[in-house]
């Protein structure tokens, strides 16, 4: 870290214009490295080692310099971007991948700011619950209006490729449940590079953990807590299942128990390491990085649930797992739809209670994020709801009696994202010379 940035004595020779600048930018590639691709606790740490700048120079700080700090930063982090890119061997493939992540976003943008203004302003959202010691050990919470008794308590666990997950990013979902008098907890976890695939495990369960055993101090009820993921956040919170499964049938000491999850929705996720290799790869993805945040061929077999259930000597484990419901769109090009289809098929086999139910001509991010941006039925929300309300006479009825959810974005603006997508991908299959 410390070779991208001048040594202290030289920033010492510039005046004090000079100085702000390089602190400044010191600070912003620890959060480039912390925050963006870690965490905001990994960014302190940093901030720690070289302190922000004395409060009578910022009194001092005119509009007109923090104007060309900001244009400085926003240089920089472009910069070092792109060089990152070059020297990873990035080709038009990535680059078509970022325009598009671009164009989505600017798309759905009028959807994403009054989630983004819920997720800030609303009471009731508890943001960055502290559950552990490691950087991004946080969760926030979604709670009910009514408070009333116990509420169910849904554990959602977010995708993001491993790499660019966030709590936040289940803000959607956790209001919109909050509104059907369900918890939530979206709990955040390290990211590749600051954790691999152990440590992402270990944060998960941490998380659930917490929730399973003091989620009753916010009006959560401990006997009815559901645990959820999509698509990277669906394979950890698989693992994390079975790991506590197989750990319980040992009788290994643990903190929170499986008996304590009343369901697990799964959500475009992949279950099988052996698979998803050979699939990123062959769709120009970089199966080394891949491989790093695995920790290598050599723990595909621990960190795919797929292949554990199948082992005989977990028999015992797939008993004490609660029911397994899926949910995978069949024009899934980032995860397959078989990727759900298989895992139902091995768990089936070994006696647990597992179903899989695929929506025609759903893509990877439809039934996460469009769908729900779109407002009005949603068949997968309804669905999940009415797992979760089955038994309470009460809220079933409150269900059916519920108006339609608000529509966020435009049908123009989400049509034209759907036809932005097809282009990307029938772009990605384009062989150039």
């Amino acid at each position: 870290m410390a070779s991208m940035s001048p040594p202290i004595h030289d920033l010492r020779q510039h005046d004090e214009t000079a100085t702000h600048f390089y602190l400044d930018v010191r600070c912003l590639i620890c959060r480039f490295l912390g925050f963006i691709f870690g965490t905001e606790t990994f960014g302190n740490h940093q901030q720690q080692q070289f302190p922000r700048k004395p409060e009578n120079m910022e009194r001092q700080s005119s509009f007109s310099r923090d104007l060309g700090h900001a244009a400085a930063e926003t240089y920089l982090i472009t910069r070092l971007t792109f060089t990152l890119l070059r020297y990873l061997g990035v080709g038009y493939r990535w680059y078509t991948r970022l325009v598009a992540l671009a164009c989505y976003a600017l798309l759905l943008m009028p959807g994403f700011l009054q989630v983004a203004y819920c997720y800030f302003f609303s009471s009731q959202v508890r943001r960055s619950i502290v559950y552990g010691d490691q950087p991004r050990n946080r969760l926030d919470l979604y709670l009910p209006i009514n408070t009333n008794g116990p509420k169910p308590v849904v554990v959602f666990v977010t995708g993001g490729a491993w790499i660019i997950g966030y709590k936040a990013w289940g803000s959607l979902l956790g209001l919109q449940l909050a509104e059907r008098d369900i918890i939530v907890a979206c709990v955040d976890y390290r990211n590749f590079p600051q954790g691999t695939i152990s440590d992402m495990v270990k944060d998960v369960s941490q998380g659930v953990s917490f929730v399973c055993n003091l989620i009753d101090r916010f009006g959560g009820d401990p006997n009815r807590i559901y645990l959820m993921g999509q698509s990277a956040g669906a394979h950890i919170s698989a693992c994390v299942l079975l790991e506590q499964a197989i750990k319980e049938s040992r009788g290994e000491s643990t903190t929170w128990s499986v008996s304590q999850i009343k369901a697990y929705f799964g959500l475009s996720g992949g279950y099988n390491l052996f698979n998803l290799v050979d699939h990123f790869h062959n769709r120009g993805l970089y199966r080394s990085i891949f491989l790093s945040i695995m920790e290598g061929e050599g723990s595909f077999e621990q960190f795919s649930p797929e292949v554990r259930i199948k082992d005989p000597r977990n028999r015992e484990a797939a008993s004490l797992l609660p029911p397994i419901k899926l949910f995978h769109g069949t024009s899934d090009y980032s995860i397959p739809s078989d990727a759900s289809i298989n895992i139902v098929e091995a768990l089936k086999g070994v006696g647990a209670e597992a179903e899989v139910i695929l929506y025609e001509g759903k893509s990877h991010t439809d039934l996460f994020l469009q769908d729900p941006l779109r407002g009005g039925k949603d068949d997968l929300f309804d669905h999940v709801v009415s797992v979760i309300h089955a038994g309470d006479e009460e809220a079933l009825a409150k269900d059916a009696s519920a108006p339609p959810r608000k529509r966020l974005v435009p049908e123009i603006l989400l049509s034209i994202h759907w036809v932005l997508s097809f282009l990307f991908r029938y772009c990605r299959n384009i062989s150039l010379p």
